[in-house]
């Protein structure tokens, strides 16, 4: 991903989260926040048709956004997408990636069960407007170290 996605991704957040779509500032900040953060474009030919971040710090990563055009969702561009992120985590040597998903969003937890997430916790009424309940989600990418004394 770089600075001249920026408006393609504004449009796209738009029309996919019409009630809390990033900015285009949102993703100049996003952007500046590397190395932390790492945000990726899924293309096809020309055309960007879905967007992923990451955020790392420390032992865990935090995936901040997936997304998908309405027209390429169920080809597997989300899928890949994941794919990449946790890819990136587990080269960044994280015990565990976290996420977040709205609890009426059944394509998305499905994708990340999956793919080895497991529901931790719920933040409830998190999504607005709408009262949305969060689905805390975690996939471990390394077990803890064990000491024998």
């Amino acid at each position: 991903m770089s600075w001249t996605d920026i408006d393609t991704l504004v449009e796209l957040e738009q029309r996919l989260f019409v009630d809390d779509a990033w900015s285009a500032r949102t993703w100049w900040s996003e952007l500046a926040g590397r190395p932390q953060r790492v945000y990726l474009v899924a293309q096809d030919d020309d055309r960007v048709v879905g967007y992923a971040g990451l955020s790392v710090v420390g032992d865990v990563a935090d995936v901040m956004t997936i997304a998908v055009a309405p027209d390429a969702q169920g080809t597997g561009v989300g899928r890949l997408l994941l794919e990449e992120l946790v890819a990136q985590a587990s080269a960044a040597a994280v015990s565990a990636v976290l996420l977040e998903v709205r609890s009426d969003n059944d394509p998305a937890r499905k994708l990340y069960e999956r793919n080895g997430f497991e529901q931790i916790g719920v933040r409830r009424r998190y999504y607005q407007p709408g009262d949305i309940d969060a689905l805390v989600m975690r996939r471990h990418l390394r077990e803890e170290e064990t000491r024998v004394d």
